[in-house]
């Protein structure tokens, strides 16, 4: 079982689309595939068709209450499942404070799970709470989806730093597989800057002992696409409501790419401007990580 959280402490860089998403791609290619919701916002939940509150219980129950996953979970398609959120997670902080080994008990429920699941992906919240302690816990990848743009960037450096010390000192299993450029417009100078600094900054750390000293910068990329934007209001994957659209190649290419496979063509031996998407080119300053 592959166990990987979704996480960036920066809201509105396609985390939750990432996450159901490529959920659905590697659903579709026949792999029982387990969505977690972690952000009470619960849009990942709503993205895949179900209404907080009225689908049974929630992640919510797991983590309060020691409710089984297999009690909260839902199949939502062929061999896509979810636990959903609900908005009462807001207040789960302050309900575990007091309780012993409140970031590992998720990890402890999927290890209890006697369902037998090939992926588990993890939608965390934007911030630094016991939901996301508890999504880094369970997980033993992190992928991290990123804007190509410098306020998405500036922040990178204080995240691999909370996947360091939670490494460190709770989960000596969990490393970074990799980080996703997503809203991408291939025709910016600064979306090929961004993609060089990335690589900088990682290269400049494969020697040193570090969750992040095998991470990659995906070569899939996912592109700006209207479609992506409205599927979730249909309660759809984008392999559902537009199968044929840019968005949902990308994340095709991105499930091969996870598995160790070729991406799409589109992005073999591509460098930062791919042809297909909707931006147009600019001058802009060079993005740096801080």
């Amino acid at each position: 079982m592959r166990r990987i959280a979704l996480l960036n402490q920066k809201g509105g860089v396609g985390k939750t689309t990432s996450t159901v998403n490529l959920a659905a791609a590697l659903a579709a290619e026949g792999h029982r595939t387990l969505v977690l919701d972690l952000d009470p916002q619960a849009h990942a939940t709503l993205h895949l068709g179900l209404l907080p509150g009225r689908s049974g219980p929630s992640l919510y129950d797991v983590l309060t209450q020691g409710m089984p996953l297999e009690e909260v979970r839902r199949e939502v398609a062929p061999n896509l499942y979810i636990c959903g959120s609900h908005i009462d997670l807001a207040g789960a902080e302050l309900e575990l404070i007091n309780m012993v080994g409140r970031e590992t008990i998720l990890r402890d429920q999927l290890e209890a799970d006697t369902e037998s699941f090939e992926y588990v992906l993890m939608d965390c919240p934007p911030s630094l709470s016991i939901l996301t302690l508890n999504a880094l816990c369970a997980a033993k990848e992190v992928l991290i989806p990123l804007q190509a743009h410098f306020l998405a960037l500036h922040g990178l450096s204080k995240l691999l730093e909370t996947i360091n010390l939670v490494a460190k000192r709770v989960n000596r299993e969990l490393r970074v597989a990799g980080v996703l450029l997503c809203l991408y417009d291939a025709g910016t100078r600064l979306g090929g800057e961004v993609i060089e600094d990335l690589d900088r900054f990682f290269d400049g750390r494969r020697s040193a002992p570090m969750p992040w000293s095998d991470a990659q910068v995906y070569r899939t990329r996912i592109r700006r696409n209207i479609r992506l934007a409205e599927c979730p209001s249909f309660g759809q994957s984008i392999f559902q409501y537009a199968p044929s659209s840019r968005g949902a190649e990308d994340y095709a290419s991105l499930a091969a790419e996870l598995q160790g496979r070729e991406p799409a063509s589109l992005w073999i031996g591509s460098g930062a401007r791919a042809h297909g998407s909707d931006g147009a080119r600019e001058d802009a300053p060079t993005a740096r990580i801080a």
